[in-house]
């Protein structure tokens, strides 16, 4: 018996040394297509086609052409080919080979506004046009997500030596299911450097994922320069963690090249404790530092002032205000907001309802639309403006109520969709559902979209990618592919996001495994696509 449980064994280990040296390259299924996110109709063939050593980028001579669209094109160019610029492909033109990429924009309006046309057509190769490709789209951002997917299709032949595009001839006709597909950082419990952001930023565009929402300030640190009130930033965690006004011009510029607003939220009257730091005077008193004091005018001259300078930097239509978990406990223990509160006829809570009313009537005079998380529509729906957007976070099963009051609603369902909750997997980030319980079709269009939210009480940059990805890209398909395009069972969805978990980190992307939990490393040794 030992003899032969030796010799069991002994194979064993053969297996196991001989797969670690071929690294268990993990075998793809061939009939599989590997998009991310899987398009709205998409069909292919089963020719090869390869690139040119000489492939170009280039736009119609009737369409439109820009700065974005040119970035976009050195962008993806670096991104097919970089990687494998020694290769000694041949620049013979055989019947099967790709010299161009045509890219034909209807619009030269390159306005990044909320519900910006995305969808886009894109043919490999395109019936007409010699040996080339083709993606047609009504905007600029429609062409960009041409130019990811075209990307996703392309692959290194390392036999050949070629960038090849395999499956030809590829048909695919794509636009988004939700206009807002939304990612937040929090840069308020660890600051997040300029360069970090911007590659959460190109990881985003990779997902097609379109607002970050930058939950920029809160009670531990407010690291943004404000030129009204230059003071605020020194509750900043230090000098060198701090953005100054340039700073975040040149994050959302960044983000507006490739597609994707920048939401800046400040929360508040709660979350505001590092507010006063620079100017107490914000505070009901030292022993009360948050909510803010909702008795003195100068706290809403700061949050107008504050939103006038949001409004020279931050584009986007919205802008978050917060407006959730406000303890208001203190508001009465302090002797000046006690007596405003008596001589107003204000209970705390009146008090709470008047501050959010308020601001949002600021906010809305600055030219913005408020976003607020739940709690304002909770407590007080019936009184707010019905412009405002209803941020779902708290509670599953309020978004029904939050359209069928009439509000428009964002979807961040904290038990699935809160990628710093480590024991969610990627399973129940895809199956999701935004418009669960939600039947009438008026009703389902209030829902703009969704968020998946990457809070920064434990993540800095040493480890914001691998927690953000790859579970963020499985939200990112639920919000770009329509119900019907995606599989009731997530296991079916499992080899193209393994894929996608791969083409990130060729890409510079520190996304962790799929089959692990929430930023997790590795278990053993293995291929990237079986991991």
């Amino acid at each position: 018996m030992e003899v032969k449980q030796f010799l069991q064994e002994s194979i064993l280990l053969a297996l196991i040394f001989s797969c670690f040296s071929i690294q268990c390259l993990a075998v793809l299924p061939t009939d599989t297509i590997l998009l991310w996110p899987m398009p709205a109709s998409v069909s292919s063939g089963s020719t090869t086609f390869s690139l040119s050593t000489n492939f170009r980028f280039s736009t119609t001579a009737s369409g439109h052409s820009s700065a974005t669209l040119s970035e976009a094109f050195d962008r993806y160019s670096e991104i097919i080919f970089s990687p494998y610029r020694s290769h000694n492909g041949s620049s013979w033109i055989a019947e099967q080979t790709l010299q161009s990429l045509v890219v034909h924009v209807e619009s030269s309006n390159e306005r990044l506004q909320y519900g910006a046309d995305e969808s886009y057509i894109l043919q490999i190769p395109h019936p007409d046009i010699p040996h080339s490709a083709y993606v047609e789209a009504k905007t600029v951002y429609g062409a960009l997500r041409g130019l990811e997917t075209f990307s996703q299709v392309c692959t290194f032949n390392f036999t050949t030596q070629t960038v090849e595009v395999p499956k030809a001839p590829w048909n695919i006709s794509d636009q988004p299911r939700f206009l807002y597909r939304g990612l937040l950082i929090d840069t308020a419990r660890h600051y997040q450097p300029v360069t970090v952001i911007k590659k959460v930023i190109d990881a985003m565009a990779y997902a097609k994922l379109n607002v970050l929402h930058w939950h920029i300030v809160d009670t531990q640190s407010f690291p943004l320069e404000i030129p009204s009130y230059p003071r605020l930033w020194d509750g900043a965690y230090s000098e060198s963690e701090r953005y100054t006004i340039d700073d975040a011009f040149d994050i959302v510029q960044y983000a507006q090249r490739r597609g994707i607003h920048v939401m800046a939220e400040l929360d508040s009257p709660g979350h505001a404790q590092s507010w006063g730091v620079g100017y107490p005077k914000l505070w009901p008193s030292p022993n009360c530092t948050q909510p803010l004091d909702p008795s003195d005018e100068f706290v809403y001259q700061v949050i107008g002032g504050v939103l006038s300078d949001f409004s020279k930097v931050f584009t986007f239509d919205f802008v978050h205000m917060g407006g959730d978990e406000v303890d208001t406990d203190c508001w009465s223990k302090t002797p000046h907001v006690r007596e405003w509160l008596e001589r107003n006829n204000l209970t705390e809570f009146g008090a709470y309802k008047d501050f959010v009313l308020k601001v949002e009537r600021i906010t809305l005079a600055h030219g913005y639309i408020p976003v607020n998380w739940e709690e304002p529509f909770d407590n007080f729906g019936d009184q707010l403006n019905k412009k405002t957007i209803i941020h779902n976070w708290l509670q599953a099963g309020v978004a029904p109520k939050i359209v069928k009051a009439g509000f428009r609603c964002i979807v961040s369902d904290q038990d699935v969709w809160y990628l710093d909750h480590l024991d969610v997997t990627w399973e129940q980030f895809y199956m999701n559902e935004p418009l669960k319980g939600i039947d009438d079709p008026k009703e389902q269009q209030l829902v703009i979209g969704g968020e998946v939210c990457m809070w920064g009480e434990t993540v800095d940059a040493s480890d914001i990618e691998q927690t953000i990805w790859p579970r963020a890209a499985a939200a990112a398909e639920r919000l770009w592919t329509a119900v019907t395009q995606t599989p009731a069972d997530p296991a079916l969805a499992l080899p193209r996001l393994q894929y996608f978990r791969c083409l990130l980190n060729h890409r510079g992307v520190a996304a962790a495994p799929v089959l692990v939990g929430g930023r997790e490393a590795p278990q053993g040794p293995g291929s990237c696509y079986a991991q």
